[in-house]
Order: structure tokens, then sequence, then C-alpha cells
């Protein structure tokens, strides 16, 4: 018997959330893959990918109006901006761009699946409740992930589609090129650190040491994606997905250090965007020693870390919703890291 083959349409699909999607799709065996994004890429096994400027109606019309066969869109594109202001209008035009240009063409489209994450909860504002649930009010706009999601909600009605929600918290993945990869960030910072003989030492807030975090794994991520855009109980829903532990930078930055056979010193506060702006050279050192494969600009993602290391307040969700309903995968955080930093070394991303 011919096994039945959906076709994703991954939109965003370089990035550290799509690279481990694609990866899941491929795995499933039953997907055709077309990945969408500014940059295109190199087609391999059953993916192809688009270049496309989803800021443009007419050039997204113009390369979508073919792909008749998309049975679900894995919205995943993010556009930054210089204030959360400025984010909405460029976010919400990839969106509804992707849709006028699929919906008329795609006519067994049966799911579109947006990422979000905790900002629909005003996490990047400051302390927000904790744990935050798919029901907690929104923040006060503008928000982008809010805006987006109102919009397909009411693109919705009526069709004959569903859409999810997907919020993960800080998502955990080996993708470089990419601006906001924590991981990485953690493993560029401390073999730089390491080759200027300095201790580990947190580069954050001081508070933020303290405060309670949670991570999502990228490949958990891209198994509750696929679920919620394929199980139909979960039609038309929201879903915090994470690990499901949660965890201390005071507790995991001493492991991290012993992972890089590094000492580890004091929280001492950085703005990373400005302390690590001359390192490049440092990186080309090392990388030309250790016959490394990327660029300092393509491993660096300072903005994000100034972000996610700021945060002197509690930072996490209650993800047994998706549990609840069947989802019921969990990944051990500290694992989880140690494993993103074998793999590294093994893409040869860090010595």
């Amino acid at each position: 018997m011919e096994t039945i083959k959906n076709t994703a349409l991954i939109v965003g699909a370089n990035g550290v959330i799509s690279t481990n999607l694609i990866e899941h799709l491929i795995g499933l065996g039953n997907w055709d893959i077309i990945g969408l994004s500014r940059r295109g890429a190199a087609d391999h096994g059953p993916v192809r990918y688009i270049a496309v400027d989803l800021l443009d109606l007419a050039d997204s019309v113009a390369k979508l109006s073919s792909l008749s066969t998309v049975t679900h869109i894995f919205y995943a594109a993010y556009q930054d901006r210089e204030s959360w202001a400025a984010l909405v209008e460029p976010n919400l035009k990839m969106l509804t761009n992707v849709l006028t240009a699929i919906e008329p063409v795609a006519k067994n489209l049966q799911h579109v699946s947006l990422m979000q994450g905790y900002k629909v909860y005003g996490a990047h504002l400051g302390p927000f409740k904790t744990p935050a649930k798919e029901s907690d009010a929104n923040p006060m706009p503008p928000e982008f992930n809010s805006s987006q999601l109102r919009y397909l909600q009411q693109q919705q009605m009526g069709k004959q589609w569903t859409w999810s929600a997907i919020r993960p918290s800080v998502v955990g993945g080996t993708a470089p090129g990419n601006p906001m990869n924590l991981a990485l960030l953690i493993a560029v910072y401390a073999t730089i650190s390491k080759e200027l003989n300095i201790p580990l030492r947190f580069p954050g807030k001081a508070g933020a040491y303290e405060k309670l975090l949670e991570i999502t794994d990228g490949s958990l991520l891209a198994k509750a994606t696929v679920w919620a855009a394929t199980e139909p109980l979960a039609a038309n829903q929201a879903f915090n997905i994470n690990n499901g532990d949660l965890f201390r930078w005071k507790d995991l930055w001493p492991k991290i250090a012993a992972y890089f056979k590094m000492e580890v010193d004091s929280p001492q506060p950085l703005h990373l965007q400005t302390m690590m702006a001359d390192k490049e050279d440092v990186w080309e050192e090392i990388r030309k020693r250790q016959e490394l494969k990327y660029t300092y600009k393509e491993v660096s993602a300072w903005p994000f870390g100034d972000f996610v290391f700021s945060w002197d307040y509690d930072f996490f969700a209650d993800g047994s919703k998706a549990r609840r309903m069947g989802f019921h995968e969990y990944i051990d955080t500290e694992q989880m890291f140690f494993r993103l930093f074998d793999e590294m070394r093994d893409k040869q991303i860090i010595p």
C-alpha cells in the first residue's frame, strides 16, 4: 500500500527551529519538504529550497503560486527590527503574504503552524506571571506574536484548514548563522574565554544567575510541532513546549565550565555586543589552528545573549497542556547542552 505523503512548507527554513524541524520530517519519511528563506539553500533529499522576499507580495506570489501540493505550513520566519513596536509590521506582513500566495493554490491545505514564544506573555518586557499558561491574557501591544495569531485566527474562520500556535522557551540547537542561538553563543563565549586564559564568568545581570529558567530543545520542539499539526485534538489551539525541567544558571554554569575544562568565577556583567565586538581576530586564530568551518560572523549572536542573560526574573511556562493531550516527551536540559556542544565539535563549529 502506497504511503500518503504530506507536503510541508517551512517558512524561515534556515533557522535553528526549522533546521531541526526539517531533520525530523525527513526522518518520518512521508513528507515532501519545501523550504523558504531569503537566501535559499542547496536542495537535498526530499527537501527543495526557494529563495523569496516574503516582505514583497509580488515576489511571494510569483515564487509560491506553483506550490499546489502544500498540505501543511510551518511558519517560523522572523525579521529583526530596532524596537518591539517596529517588529509588528514586517513580521505580520510576511505571514499575510505567505497565506495570500498559498491559500488560492493549495486546495488541500490542512494546517498552519505558527511558531511563537513567551513574548505573548510579556516575557520580553520584564517579570511576568509564572508559570505562564496558554490561557493568560496578552500583554500591552504592540507585540508581533499576538498580532500574527489574531490574523491567523481571523483568516481561518470558515476554512477547512486548522492552526496551532507553538510557544517554546529559548530554543537549543546547533545551526550557525542565526541571531538567536544560545547554546552556540555560550560555546563560542567559552572558547574565546579559554583562549584568553580567563575563567568562565557568567556575563549577565547578577540577579539572573539565581532565577528559575527553562529551555526548549530543538529536536523536542520539532516533534511537538508536527504532533500539534497532525493531531486532530490539537486543532486551533496554542501550546507551551519546553523540556519539562527548570534550572538556575548558578547551578548549570559551573557544569558548563567543567565541560570546557575551565575554571569558573563569580558573575561579571558584560554588554556582550560591545565586549565581544573586537574578538574576531581571536576567533580567526582559533579557527585556523583548529580547522573550524565557520567565521566569527556566522557563530556570533551577542545581542541575543545580552537579552537572555538580562532576565533577572523567573522565566518559565506551564507545558502540561500538550502533555495532557498526548505529547509526552521530556529532555534533561543539562544533558541537552552537553549533547549540543558535542554536536558542535563533530560539525567543526567549535574546537
